[in-house]
């Protein structure tokens, strides 16, 4: 039996340098909802990254909220990890 306490999280980002100060969570969903959060990235080839301590930080944001500056640091690495898939796909 799965509890609560197991279903799968997703967290979605954006980040526009033209558009945003900072990057923002742009949507979030557990259970069924992370798996069409999930679904999505894939079908639009969005690179997906598994981090149960950032999902739980994360979490605590609402849709459209910028991440805190607190947080720039490990959202960066995140962006960097994106990127450097972006660059091999090239």
């Amino acid at each position: 039996m799965k509890t609560n306490l197991d279903s799968k999280k997703a967290i979605a980002l954006r980040y526009q340098a033209d558009k945003d100060e900072s990057p923002k969570v742009i949507g979030k969903g557990q259970g069924i909802m992370a798996d069409e959060i999930i679904s999505l990235a894939k079908e639009h080839h969005i690179p997906i990254q598994e981090d149960p301590s950032l999902i739980q930080m994360l979490s605590q944001l609402e849709v459209n909220q910028s991440i805190p500056p607190e947080l720039y640091e490990v959202v960066a690495e995140v962006f960097a990890f994106i990127y450097r898939i972006d660059q091999k796909a090239k």
